[in-house]
């Protein structure tokens, strides 16, 4: 693509973000700063649809960026003003920093504090993935129900007792789940089920076969029980995406925009990956499989502890935002509520 090009299709995306309208020859012609005929830029914007940059709606003559428009805007056009030379920046690390770090607040109030700054500051959903908490256990048992269902009893530190059913391949005697019990407490007791994991992948070939796949059930089902017990996300401002036409526009939109927030799956996947990474991400719906609808885009940075990355925050809004302004809300929320989190350790 040449430089004509590429300034094209940037004030065609700065222009369609700002007024949520088609863009028109006549309106690049205005904004571009080129000294191009309205001739050339409808051949120029005809090549960028070829392209599949953008797209012309049916009921206009303009065109308006597609996801993969959107992708190579953030990628290579977006210009991040450094936050030292920007008045405007100065001010929103005041903001924030009073936010999260104006009141003495335990790490669970500030991760929502900053979920609810993100929302107030984007004016779209501000999401927060949390540390995620392993739970240990004090003992377990195995009690058989029948040939090949058992009834896993898990004991907390703090003696909350939690029951799963593990379905086996092999059948067990009470004595087989006894032995199998006083080798798990007497091995592991006061770990989390992630650590035993862990173990057991170096200890598994000591054990006898039986022994190993009743283990590995027992941890599986163990696990499940630290997931319920922690609500890994926090979101706020849910309610200000019914106001952004692009993603409310049909019940069907409606019905999958509420499906993200009610289920979280697809949130947390996409959390999940933002965690290995460093800095601010940027997921696009329709570029990115992570992000379930098409009109939808997604702004996360992973935050620390003492250096190390805990969890994930971000903005979800539609690809139609202001990334400019959006980016380093994500980006300064990040790096403050890691200042923050590390000197309440």
């Amino acid at each position: 693509m040449d430089e004509r090009s590429k300034t094209l299709l940037k004030t065609l995306i700065e222009r369609y973000i700002a007024e949520g309208q088609p863009v028109g020859s006549r309106t690049l012609s205005k904004y571009s700063g080129l000294d191009l005929s309205p001739a050339t830029i409808r051949n120029v914007m005809s090549d960028l649809e070829e392209m599949g940059f953008i797209s012309s709606p049916h009921t206009s003559a303009g065109r308006i960026p597609t996801p993969r428009g959107y992708r190579l805007f953030v990628d290579s056009m977006l210009t991040a003003k450094p936050l030292e030379r920007n008045a405007d920046l100065a001010e929103l690390t005041g903001q924030i920093q009073d936010q999260l770090g104006g009141q003495q607040l335990g790490p669970q109030r500030m991760i929502t504090m900053a979920a609810r700054t993100l929302s107030n500051l984007s004016h779209f959903a501000g999401v927060v993935m949390t540390p995620r908490r392993a739970q240990a256990f004090r003992q377990i048992e195995f009690m058989r129900l029948s040939e090949k269902r058992i009834l896993l009893i898990i004991v907390s530190p703090e003696g909350d007792v939690q029951n799963r059913i593990i379905q086996t391949e092999l059948a067990y005697t009470p004595a087989q789940l006894i032995e199998a019990a006083n080798y798990f407490n007497s091995h592991y007791a006061g770990m989390s089920f992630d650590s035993v994991r862990d173990h057991l992948r170096v200890e598994l070939r000591d054990l006898r076969r039986d022994m190993s796949q009743l283990m590995q059930a027992a941890v599986e089902a163990g696990s499940t029980v630290e997931d319920e017990e922690d609500d890994h996300v926090y979101i706020s401002g849910e309610r200000k995406l019914l106001e952004v036409e692009d993603l409310a526009s049909s019940m069907d939109k409606l019905r999958r925009l509420f499906d993200v927030f009610e289920h979280k799956t697809s949130l947390l996947q996409l959390l999940d990956v933002s965690s290995h990474a460093q800095g601010v991400q940027i997921f696009i719906g329709g570029e990115s499989r992570l992000v379930p609808l098409e009109d939808m885009a997604v702004i996360t940075a992973p935050y620390e502890v003492d250096g190390q990355i805990v969890g994930t925050l971000g903005v979800i809004g539609p690809t139609r935002m202001a990334y400019e302004r959006v980016i380093p809300i994500v980006d300064i929320t990040a790096r403050l509520l890691s200042s923050a989190l590390s000197q309440n350790q």
